[in-house]
């Protein structure tokens, strides 16, 4: 998968609005159309560059890191603590050089693994909502005017 088709993938998940920035996207769950007034974390990321981290090497031609947020449980379930990962390698599912204490997870250039990695991203979208729905029960109710 390239860039462009993995974009296109992740923009496919319901209510997820792509922010694009210095080359890099960021998928919202943003079904109330309110980022600008409550920003949020994005439950993936497709970054191209070292802008924000060198540990991948990203400055490769045509390597770009797509990084998916997991609940903790399923983070557990596609980790090995005791393995060494090198975060330069290319298609190989493995902890967030940066982000993996938060249970981030990324890929570089997925291919082979992209049946598994489609599964992560059905994963972190079902979270990504899940954590909004809770949001939402856990707002205030404004009485009207």
């Amino acid at each position: 998968m390239d860039f462009d088709q993995v974009r296109r993938v992740v923009a496919g998940y319901s209510a997820t609005r792509m922010i694009e920035a210095d080359g890099d996207v960021f998928a919202i769950f943003d079904p109330d159309h309110d980022y600008e007034t409550r920003p949020r974390q994005g439950w993936a990321t497709i970054v191209t560059s070292n802008v924000n981290d060198d540990a991948s090497d990203l400055d490769r031609p045509g390597v770009f890191r797509l990084n998916i947020g997991l609940p903790k449980a399923r983070f557990a379930e596609v980790v090995d603590p005791d393995r060494e990962y090198d975060a330069t390698a290319l298609d190989v599912v493995m902890p967030h050089p940066v982000y993996g204490a938060y249970h981030w997870v990324c890929v570089l250039n997925p291919d082979r693994t992209w049946p598994a990695v489609q599964g992560l991203l059905d994963d972190a979208h079902a979270f990504a909502v899940r954590r909004h729905e809770n949001r939402t029960r856990r707002r205030p109710v404004t009485p009207p005017a």
